[in-house]
């Protein structure tokens, strides 16, 4: 098991500054003092340097402390929508039936000649223009995604579609419904320690391509749409990514997970691992395989624990925060953290019912409507959740605008 806390402090040689009694330094690089939390600027130098380098031509680079914060949001999703009733005709279920165990009504399937590119583009595009961006000063694109439409990853396309004319970094990140949060945290680093200034993270996925629609344990859950959020660089003072919280349990994966293919793998292989064949087979990968309860039992117990260790890290308790934003993967599992958390309902964002599980895009997504339907305002702060295959979660606190 792997884990991840606090926030980034860039290495440099030991600081030898005194630091006022009065502020107790934590792990996560911030600084304590009435119950705010503040960054750690630190500035000091190495003993005998002043002796032989003038500060204006040491060469020692200088420790300047940076924030993050969230400009810009947007998101997209498919033209056709599958209602439960729809469902109700190709698998024994029923509206009721999903609608009770899960929450969800209705999800954003891709047909047709739609892709998840053009989601993701799109997506993109919008937070782009709330924030009154362009796309030529980004310094980094990240594409949160497990279904990429090319196996190499579809950043750099997303990039070209763009039009970013000073080729920008742009990859993927693959950590399924997690995979936003990771982007978030993945965005902050190098802006906090490498100089960058704009990043965009997108988080989309088209799950609806590895569903066993024959499966009702799993079609009824997944659908497809694209989120995306501007991460800007900052003043310490006006930081919007104040803490974060990360896991994985690759013990966990055999409960949600979509493998290559196992039977088409041992058709390529001898019995001491040659090949059998030449050339080999074209390999796929198996529909979307989930143990629903051990998936829920994981996440009602991991992820407040993740958001509480978030919470403290930040210097901040729930009554803090003005929304809980989790991962928008079943109702149940929403209310279940909520209520370990002391969330009152009104405090927590979902659109689960309208789009199900959208994978790395849910976050996104339903931070998306929630701004521009004016319920998270500028200066909000939102707990935010991610968790799922891998078996990956994390948390982040957020402030927004």
């Amino acid at each position: 098991m792997a884990n991840a806390s606090g926030f980034f402090t860039p290495s440099v040689p030991r600081l030898r500054s005194k630091i006022q009694p009065s502020i107790g330094v934590s792990r996560s690089g911030f600084c304590f003092s009435a119950g705010i939390s503040r960054r750690v600027v630190c500035s000091s130098a190495i003993e005998g340097a002043e002796k032989h380098v003038s500060p204006s031509v040491s060469r020692m680079p200088k420790l300047v402390s940076k924030g993050c914060k969230l400009v810009g949001c947007g998101s997209a999703v498919p033209s056709l929508s599958v209602s439960n009733d729809d469902l109700s005709k190709i698998v024994d279920t029923s509206d009721e039936w999903i609608s009770v165990r899960t929450g969800i009504r209705n999800r954003r399937v891709m047909s047709g000649k739609e892709s998840l590119k053009e989601l993701a583009v799109e997506a993109a595009r919008k937070a782009l223009e709330m924030a009154d961006f362009d796309p030529n000063d980004l310094d980094l694109i990240l594409m949160c995604t497990s279904t990429p439409e090319d196996i190499f990853g579809s950043a750099p396309q997303i990039q070209r579609e763009l039009g970013c004319r000073n080729s920008p970094l742009a990859y993927d990140i693959t950590a399924a419904c997690s995979g936003f949060v990771l982007g978030l945290i993945s965005a902050a680093s190098p802006i906090r320690g490498g100089g960058f200034r704009n990043v965009l993270v997108i988080g989309a996925d088209g799950l609806s391509r590895f569903v066993d629609w024959t499966d009702r344990g799993t079609c009824i859950l997944f659908g497809d749409a694209a989120g995306a959020v501007l991460v800007q660089a900052c003043d310490a003072e006006e930081d919007g990514l104040l803490s974060f919280d990360l896991h994985s349990d690759g013990e966990g994966g055999r409960h949600l997970g979509a493998p290559i293919n196992d039977n088409e793998t041992d058709e390529l292989l001898g019995s001491n691992g040659s090949a059998l064949d030449f050339p080999p087979k074209k390999s796929s990968y198996s529909c979307i395989q989930m143990n629903g309860k051990e998936v829920f039992r994981f996440a009602v117990r991991c992820v407040p624990q993740s958001i509480e260790s978030a919470l403290e890290k930040a210097g901040l308790v729930s009554g803090n925060v003005d929304w809980l934003l989790l991962h928008q993967a079943n109702q149940r599992i929403i209310d279940a953290v909520a209520t370990r958390l002391d969330f009152p309902q009104e405090k927590v964002i979902s659109n689960l019912a309208n789009y199900g599980n959208t994978s790395a895009a849910s976050i996104p997504l339903a931070l998306d409507e929630a701004v521009r339907s004016g319920k998270v305002k500028p200066g909000h702060t939102i707990a935010a959740a991610g968790f799922g295959a891998g078996l990956t979660w994390g948390s982040a606190i957020i402030r927004w605008g």
